[in-house]
Protein backbone atom coordinates (compact mmCIF):
# COMPACT_ATOMS: atom_id res chain seq x y z
CA UNK A 1 0.00 0.00 0.00
CA UNK A 2 1.09 3.61 -0.67
CA UNK A 3 1.96 5.84 2.14
CA UNK A 4 1.21 9.33 2.38
CA UNK A 5 5.02 10.33 1.73
CA UNK A 6 4.98 8.44 -1.80
CA UNK A 7 1.93 10.20 -2.56
CA UNK A 8 3.53 13.65 -1.89
CA UNK A 9 6.23 12.76 -4.17
CA UNK A 10 3.66 12.26 -6.84
CA UNK A 11 2.02 15.18 -6.15
CA UNK A 12 5.08 17.16 -6.36
CA UNK A 13 3.56 20.63 -4.86
CA UNK A 14 3.75 23.25 -2.27
CA UNK A 15 1.22 23.74 0.44
CA UNK A 16 -0.75 26.43 0.18
CA UNK A 17 -1.25 28.57 3.61
CA UNK A 18 -3.18 31.90 4.70
CA UNK A 19 -2.71 33.72 8.41
CA UNK A 20 -6.07 33.81 10.61
CA UNK A 21 -6.03 36.99 10.04
CA UNK A 22 -6.27 37.27 6.67
CA UNK A 23 -9.02 38.37 5.47
CA UNK A 24 -11.70 35.07 3.30
CA UNK A 25 -11.93 37.22 0.24
CA UNK A 26 -7.97 37.01 0.34
CA UNK A 27 -8.41 32.83 0.90
CA UNK A 28 -11.00 32.92 -1.81
CA UNK A 29 -8.59 34.55 -4.23
CA UNK A 30 -5.79 32.35 -3.19
CA UNK A 31 -8.33 29.10 -3.71
CA UNK A 32 -9.42 30.08 -6.81
CA UNK A 33 -5.75 31.23 -8.19
CA UNK A 34 -4.73 27.65 -7.13
CA UNK A 35 -7.61 25.59 -7.85
CA UNK A 36 -7.85 24.14 -4.25
CA UNK A 37 -10.90 23.42 -1.79
CA UNK A 38 -8.81 23.96 1.46
CA UNK A 39 -6.46 26.30 2.65
CA UNK A 40 -4.19 25.37 5.87
CA UNK A 41 -4.09 28.11 8.30
CA UNK A 42 -0.56 28.50 10.01
CA UNK A 43 0.45 31.40 12.81
CA UNK A 44 4.21 31.06 14.11
CA UNK A 45 4.72 28.58 11.77
CA UNK A 46 2.01 25.96 13.47
CA UNK A 47 -0.80 24.88 11.77
CA UNK A 48 -4.30 26.57 13.63
CA UNK A 49 -6.48 25.39 11.46
CA UNK A 50 -7.95 24.71 7.49
CA UNK A 51 -10.22 27.00 5.98
CA UNK A 52 -12.29 25.19 3.39
CA UNK A 53 -15.17 26.11 0.67
CA UNK A 54 -17.58 24.15 3.03
CA UNK A 55 -16.98 26.91 5.82
CA UNK A 56 -17.41 29.91 3.34
CA UNK A 57 -20.55 28.14 2.09
CA UNK A 58 -22.19 27.52 5.26
CA UNK A 59 -20.53 30.57 7.55
CA UNK A 60 -20.42 33.49 5.47
CA UNK A 61 -22.90 33.26 2.12
CA UNK A 62 -25.87 31.76 4.25
CA UNK A 63 -25.04 33.85 7.23
CA UNK A 64 -25.13 37.12 5.10
CA UNK A 65 -21.63 37.97 6.39
CA UNK A 66 -18.99 39.84 3.39
CA UNK A 67 -16.01 38.13 2.87
CA UNK A 68 -13.90 41.06 2.74
CA UNK A 69 -14.68 42.30 6.37
CA UNK A 70 -14.41 38.88 7.59
CA UNK A 71 -10.99 37.10 9.29
CA UNK A 72 -10.34 33.52 8.09
CA UNK A 73 -9.64 32.85 12.26
CA UNK A 74 -14.02 33.45 12.85
CA UNK A 75 -14.63 30.43 9.93
CA UNK A 76 -11.88 28.37 10.26
CA UNK A 77 -12.34 24.72 11.37
CA UNK A 78 -9.73 24.65 14.30
CA UNK A 79 -10.03 20.85 14.82
CA UNK A 80 -7.58 19.66 12.19
CA UNK A 81 -7.29 15.82 11.78
CA UNK A 82 -3.78 15.44 10.45
CA UNK A 83 -1.80 12.34 9.14
CA UNK A 84 1.63 11.60 9.11
CA UNK A 85 4.25 10.61 5.85
CA UNK A 86 4.43 6.99 7.36
CA UNK A 87 0.57 6.36 7.17
CA UNK A 88 -1.02 4.51 4.75
CA UNK A 89 -3.67 5.22 2.19
CA UNK A 90 -6.01 2.74 3.57
CA UNK A 91 -5.55 5.05 7.32
CA UNK A 92 -6.22 8.36 5.20
CA UNK A 93 -9.71 6.83 3.88
CA UNK A 94 -10.87 5.71 7.41
CA UNK A 95 -10.14 9.20 8.74
CA UNK A 96 -11.90 11.21 5.59
CA UNK A 97 -14.55 8.92 6.05
CA UNK A 98 -14.73 8.97 10.29
CA UNK A 99 -13.72 12.56 10.45
CA UNK A 100 -16.23 13.64 7.38
CA UNK A 101 -13.22 15.64 5.76
CA UNK A 102 -11.49 16.37 2.64
CA UNK A 103 -8.67 17.43 3.25
CA UNK A 104 -5.41 15.88 5.85
CA UNK A 105 -2.30 18.29 6.39
CA UNK A 106 0.96 15.74 6.29
CA UNK A 107 2.59 16.67 9.51
CA UNK A 108 6.47 15.54 10.52
CA UNK A 109 7.52 16.48 13.59
CA UNK A 110 4.78 19.27 13.72
CA UNK A 111 6.04 20.63 10.49
CA UNK A 112 3.50 20.95 7.79
CA UNK A 113 5.14 19.12 4.61
CA UNK A 114 1.98 18.86 2.69
CA UNK A 115 -1.96 17.85 2.02
CA UNK A 116 -3.56 14.65 0.89
CA UNK A 117 -7.42 14.93 -0.29
CA UNK A 118 -9.91 12.88 -0.56
CA UNK A 119 -9.66 13.63 -4.86
CA UNK A 120 -5.77 12.32 -3.87
CA UNK A 121 -6.47 9.04 -2.81
CA UNK A 122 -9.09 8.32 -5.16
CA UNK A 123 -6.51 9.18 -8.18
CA UNK A 124 -4.45 7.04 -6.39
CA UNK A 125 -6.79 3.45 -5.45
CA UNK A 126 -7.93 4.46 -9.39
CA UNK A 127 -4.49 4.19 -10.54
CA UNK A 128 -3.50 0.84 -8.20
CA UNK A 129 -6.46 -0.97 -9.72
CA UNK A 130 -5.60 -0.28 -13.22
CA UNK A 131 -2.44 -1.38 -13.15
CA UNK A 132 -3.58 -4.67 -11.03
CA UNK A 133 -6.24 -5.26 -14.03
CA UNK A 134 -3.35 -4.83 -16.58
CA UNK A 135 -0.73 -7.35 -14.08
CA UNK A 136 -3.65 -9.90 -14.63
CA UNK A 137 -4.53 -9.47 -18.04
CA UNK A 138 -0.80 -9.96 -19.32
CA UNK A 139 -0.87 -12.90 -16.98
CA UNK A 140 -4.40 -14.27 -18.39
CA UNK A 141 -3.00 -13.76 -21.96
CA UNK A 142 0.94 -15.18 -21.68
CA UNK A 143 2.43 -11.37 -22.41
CA UNK A 144 4.66 -11.24 -19.21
Amino acid sequence: MITVKQLLKEKNGCVQTIAPQDSVYKALEIMSEKNMGALMVVEDGKVVGIFSEREYARNVILKGKSSKATSVRDLMNSKVCYVRPEQTLDECMVLFTEKRTRHLPVLDEEKLIGIVSIGDAVKQYIADKEFTIQQLENYITGSI
